[in-house]
């Protein structure tokens, strides 16, 4: 047994070792670069060790360099979007002041419904005009949203929304509802007392003689806070009506999260009083008041390092950026103001977490070495791609041929074609290898194929010593079989079968050593070593009686004749390894034990049982198994007796496989008979197997000892007619 663990022991560390070279190889582009590498560049290592000691110092100015063209260029982007915004309404104005009769009728509705389905950040567009007229074209935010007390109609993307006082009175707000193609589907109306010359925006841009921008305001209609933008035309000279379009807040939250410096950034757009106005981490919170707006300040932002880096500020109202430590973290912060460039006294601060950098830390050693390689570019890129033409057929065959060593078929892996010769020649040579290697595996054990391929030892003639379990099974009554069934058929029966056998024995980790006509032999503990291979081998047993039971169901149903396998197994230390010659050899085991196991599958006919199995097997599988004892033989070669049992279920693996209470019952009383039997209590053991044959008439174990317990004479001891294991 030591020599098993040490054997164990030193597959285990070649393994390891072979994993090791393997690790630690590089590829062959990898290879060809890191030698030229070595050869051509070695005077920038110097360069390089100076380098990395100041890295710390180019990884804060990358950080700062990101986060200073982070706010230059969000502040232009959201400039950039409140002038298109500008320019599209100032342009609508001018539109208005060309053509007085355009917001005079539908027309201006389907200007606004061309304007708002070309746009994702409009929410709407309208116009009030001195009259109190109102003409807007907005989006249906929320289907399921009342409005004039029902909800839009089914499919209802866009809206026009009409107060036209001049048809009154009474003076109706009126929705008529469309689809995405204009479509009208519906309307609404109710009596309303709306005038947009009593609205804020309105009143702003009447007082000025431009474009404006609102403060953040909460629109109603749809539930959201934003700003809005707003332009008068005028009309020789008199002020005629106000076009506006609104965006919401969340637009700009959006943007912040869709492009922040680093991963761990955070964004905010704050007015001159900190309140937040948008947030990348999408935290804002608005609250309101009747009509005033309510937002969160950015001190009660949840995150505490957002209210930190914001109570760190030096300027109050201008640009700076400044580094601060928060719980062991340092950040970089930055404030920029739309002050000059939107005429809002607005700011927009960015916290990244410096550690968001630290996958650039080499990037004064790249740049360096950038400047080293300048002089070499040229013989790199011919390096590169003379590597790269080499290479990329071997990587093919390096996959290729790691397919095949995980003895899965490469044929799905196109030949391999290169102009070099060595690498059209490997090519050719794996593909037979495939071929070879595919075959190999189906007449030895695939467990072995896999040893052999991933070690880098030769197949040599030799084994080892090792407690392993053989089983042994055989067709019962296989010559009567073939004298009533056509070859042909029989053949077709017996491949059913061994597939079973193969089939569960490789589910149970076991290896099939070799078919014997229409028997099997196999093993469990090698070329792998295995633990509970004694129970595995039994639970391998039981799942092959049970499938040979469901064939049998389907050949009754053809009226063919069935067939029973008789199954020994025995555990015992063998010798396991390849034997042969240097032309051919074969994995096997050889020994004492294979033969007590073959002859334990003939004990199957004289008991009339169907797995029988060694005490040495059931004393390795435990008490999952459920057996009962068949009786004591002689071995030759042995003096001991050898008990053997009879497999009849076993626990934990299934129900299938559980022992009924009926059988659990056959086994206690067999035992019961059993041991009064060795100890030499005939009566007992007589009237116990009785007992069994109560229970199980027809009991071919209990009625096979009755026979012999009446026939022996009395003054006989029950040991004097011991079958032995070599007669049967």
């Amino acid at each position: 047994m030591q020599r098993i663990v040490q054997d164990q022991s030193d597959a285990v560390t070649g393994t390891e070792a072979q994993g090791a070279k393997r690790r630690f190889s590089l590829p062959l582009k990898t290879t060809i670069l890191v030698v030229f590498f070595l050869t051509t560049v070695p005077f920038l290592i110097a360069i390089i060790q100076i380098n990395y000691r100041s890295s710390e110092r180019v990884v804060r100015a990358h950080a700062g360099e990101m986060v200073e063209r982070f706010r230059t260029e969000t502040i232009r982007e959201v400039v950039s979007e409140f002038e298109t915004l500008t320019s599209l309404i100032t342009t609508t104005a001018e539109l208005g002041r060309r053509a007085p009769d355009l917001f005079t009728d539908s027309r201006a509705l389907s200007y606004f419904f061309t304007m708002l389905s070309h746009s994702e950040t409009l929410l709407n567009v309208y116009v009030g005009t001195e009259d109190g007229a109102f003409w807007q074209a907005r989006h249906i935010h929320d289907p399921e949203a009342e409005i004039h007390g029902s909800v839009p109609p089914k499919g209802a993307k866009y809206a026009y929304r009409l107060v036209e006082p001049n048809k009154g009175p009474p003076v109706l707000d009126r929705y008529i509802f469309l689809d995405a193609e204009q479509t009208v589907l519906g309307d609404a109306s109710a009596v309303s007392g709306y005038d947009p010359r009593g609205r804020a925006w309105y009143n702003m841009a009447a007082n000025t003689s431009g474009t404006v921008i609102t403060d953040p305001e909460l629109f109603w209609a749809f539930g959201l806070v934003g700003f809005t933008v707003a332009a008068p035309y005028h009309i020789d000279g008199q002020l005629t009506g106000v076009v506006a379009t609104d965006v919401t807040l969340d637009r700009f939250s959006r943007y912040l999260a869709e492009k922040p410096v680093s991963p761990n950034s955070l964004s905010y757009m704050l007015d001159d009083r900190g309140l937040v106005l948008a947030a990348s981490d999408g935290t804002t919170h608005f609250g309101n008041d009747n009509d005033r707006v309510a937002l969160s300040h950015v001190a009660d932002v949840e995150n505490r390092v957002v209210s930190m880096a914001y109570s760190q500020r030096h300027d109050v109202h201008g640009d700076e950026v400044f580094n601060f430590t928060y719980e062991g973290q340092e950040f970089i912060v930055a404030l920029s103001s739309f002050q000059e460039k939107l005429g809002k006294p607005w700011r927009l601060m960015v916290i990244t977490p410096l550690s968001d950098f630290t996958a650039e830390f080499n990037t004064s050693n790249r740049l360096m070495l950038i400047i080293g390689l300048a002089a070499v570019a040229i013989q790199l890129m011919t390096i590169t791609i003379i590597a790269s033409y080499v290479a990329s057929p071997l990587q093919r065959l390096s996959r290729k041929v790691a397919r095949i060593q995980s003895l899965e078929s490469a044929s799905d892996i196109t030949l391999v074609r290169s102009r070099v010769r060595e690498v059209a020649v490997l090519s050719q040579a794996i593909e037979t290898l495939d071929t070879a290697v595919q075959a190999f595996a189906r007449f030895v054990p695939v467990a072995l194929v896999r040893q052999l391929l991933e070690a880098d030892q030769k197949l040599e003639l030799g084994g080892q010593s090792r407690f392993l379990t053989i089983l042994f099974c055989d067709v019962e009554a296989f010559s009567t079989l073939a004298e009533r069934i056509a070859a042909r058929d029989l053949l077709s029966r017996v491949s059913a079968l061994l597939g079973v056998v193969t089939h569960r024995v490789h589910e149970e980790k076991g290896t099939i050593d070799k078919f014997v006509g229409d028997g099997v032999m196999s093993f469990w503990g090698a070329p792998a070593p295995l633990e509970k291979h004694a129970f595995h081998a039994c639970v391998s047993a039981l799942a092959i009686q049970r499938d040979l039971e469901g064939l049998n169901q389907n050949w009754r149903d053809t009226d063919v004749p069935e067939m029973r396998l008789r199954v020994g197994i025995h555990s015992d230390v063998v010798l396991v390894g390849n034997v042969g010659s240097q032309e051919r050899m074969s994995y096997t085991v050889l020994g004492d034990g294979v033969n007590i196991a073959a002859r334990l599958e003939g004990c199957n006919k004289l008991y009339g049982t169907d797995i029988c199995i060694s005490h040495d097997t059931f004393r390795e599988a435990g008490d999952q198994l459920c057996v009962r004892p068949i009786d004591e033989l002689q071995v030759k070669g042995r003096r001991a007796l050898v008990t053997i049992y009879e497999l009849l279920g076993a626990h934990g693996v299934g129900a299938a496989f559980e022992p009924s209470e009926e059988t659990l019952e056959v086994a206690r009383l067999t035992r019961r008979a059993f041991d009064a039997m060795v100890a030499g209590d005939k009566t007992s053991a007589l009237a116990a197997y009785r007992d069994v044959l109560a229970k199980r008439p027809n009991d071919p174990v209990a009625s096979r000892h009755v026979k012999r317990l009446e026939e022996r004479a009395d003054n006989m001891t029950l040991q004097d007619n011991t079958p032995e294991v070599g007669d049967v």
